[in-house]
């Protein structure tokens, strides 16, 4: 291994920098991967290690090489930004992994300082990219949903957790039969979020969404509590847990067979539409951030203030 040259002057703010190879810097990201992030959800540390691995393919094609001086990174915020064309939410989470990892190599002496700290990412908008389905869209999606087979009648109980219950891909994924729950105030969902480790929220489930998750089950045989609780039925795949592309995949096709897959249209926009069907409802902007789960009353109000504008027959 090539040995690492060490910044000599503390002092020397961003001019200064380390003489990387890139074997070394594929074992700082390796080491910062299993060691910073042990206690992250295997999808989060797969989000650094795909926006890493294109910092790493950066390194690669820099002339002149990067240093890890402030300067770099802003130049690898350019290439982003020009030469890859991404969003600016994007180039944020890029940035956002790099600047970890340049922490971590603080913290392990490589570096004096956080070059990367100085490089802010972009703004993230003060509203979702994503559009949402309109109220004749939401109407025609649920009348050509069929209900005769296994696959129908989980692709249709799926569709109704993400639009009247705000559920996401991956808490479809990560749900078991076991986390169904029936209360004096109704059935909820026990669920594990993006970035979360464990299942310490719940998600209200309302009467036609029940009915839509007991058609489906009945439907199935020999389910125990601890099985998924949406699975594949295919000949080389039954009874394996559904993965997101698949949810996906299967989700796209419904919106195309009902007219409504138009540009921006994807299925998380399912989950946007949950926030702006309960408003429109009547349902409080409080209640609304409980039943998404935002963190703060500002990201529910994105949604309040496309009330009566995206949610309207087209």
């Amino acid at each position: 291994m090539e040995e690492v040259t060490k910044q000599t002057d503390p002092t020397a703010g961003s001019d200064a920098g380390i003489d990387f190879s890139v074997s070394e810097l594929q074992l700082r990201i390796r080491d910062f991967l299993r060691d910073y992030l042990s206690e992250r959800s295997k999808e989060t540390v797969g989000t650094y290690r795909r926006a890493l691995n294109e910092f790493s393919r950066w390194f690669v094609r820099t002339d002149p090489a990067c240093r890890f001086r402030s300067s770099d990174i802003e130049a690898y915020k350019t290439y982003l930004m020009e030469d890859k064309g991404l969003h600016q939410v994007s180039v944020s989470t890029y940035l956002t992994a790099v600047r970890r990892l340049c922490q971590y190599m603080v913290d392990i002496g490589l570096l004096s300082h956080n070059p990367a700290r100085a490089v802010k990412g972009n703004r993230r908008p003060n509203s979702h990219s994503r559009k949402v389905l309109s109220a004749d869209d939401v109407t025609k999606l649920v009348n050509s949903l069929p209900r005769e087979t296994e696959i129908e009648l989980r692709d249709r109980a799926m569709i109704f957790l993400m639009l009247f219950a705000g559920m996401s891909e991956i808490e479809l994924v990560r749900a078991d039969v076991q986390d169904l729950e029936q209360t004096l105030l109704g059935w909820f969902l026990r669920t594990q979020g993006k970035g979360r480790t464990v299942k310490d929220q719940q998600v209200a489930v309302d009467h036609d969404v029940i009915n839509a998750i007991r058609l489906y089950l009945d439907a199935r045989s020999r389910i125990r509590p601890e099985d998924p609780l949406f699975i594949s039925h295919g000949h080389r795949s039954d009874g394996q847990r559904l993965n997101t592309r698949s949810i996906r995949s299967r989700i796209n096709q419904h919106l195309e067979t009902a007219g409504v897959k138009t540009t921006g249209i994807s299925p998380h926009s399912l989950t946007h539409t949950a926030a702006l069907i309960w408003l429109n409802n009547g349902m409080s902007v409080e209640e609304v951030r409980k039943r998404m789960r935002h963190g703060t009353l500002d990201t529910t109000m994105i949604y309040f203030q496309k009330k009566g504008l995206l949610f309207a027959s087209k």
